[in-house]
């Protein structure tokens, strides 16, 4: 499993013109699933997340994770970062995990965010999303499991 997470004060999601999540101040994660994912890792990567120190202390580290801030969590399902890039002038795709593989995956890492407290709204598996927010920092990383 691969996560982009981006530290944001707002974030959304919008499929044919209507927002279908939102978060203010918090996490919005882009997830790829590969084939070799289990709902082990979607487990790990989703403790790793809510746990991950990515806000700042009152002396500027960052030292806090997402719940210590009160903050949201966002998750956009988004095939194209298990891309193949290494080769060619177009990305390969064959990396990235079948609908029937990573749509329950997928599903499980967000029910593991709900087990640490979050609400998790989320985009729309498979549908062309807009998604827009504020990267506050910037601050983006990516976590593998």
């Amino acid at each position: 499993m691969i996560a982009l997470i981006q530290r944001v004060s707002q974030a959304s999601v919008t499929v044919e013109k209507k927002i279908i999540g939102e978060i203010n101040q918090g996490i919005l994660v882009l997830l790829a699933v590969e084939p070799n994912d289990t709902e082990a890792k979607a487990k790990r990567l989703a403790e790793r997340i809510a746990g991950y120190r990515i806000f700042e202390d009152e002396a500027g580290k960052m030292n806090l994770n997402v719940s210590q801030i009160n903050g949201e969590i966002l998750v956009v399902s988004q095939f194209t970062l298990a891309a193949d890039t290494n080769t060619g002038m177009r990305p390969s795709f064959t990396t990235a995990a079948k609908p029937e593989i990573s749509l329950p995956l997928y599903q499980h890492f967000c029910q593991q965010l709900r087990e640490h407290g979050f609400q998790v709204p989320t985009g729309e598996f498979g549908a062309d999303m807009k998604v827009a927010l504020i990267n506050n920092g910037p601050v983006t990383f990516t976590l593998t499991c």
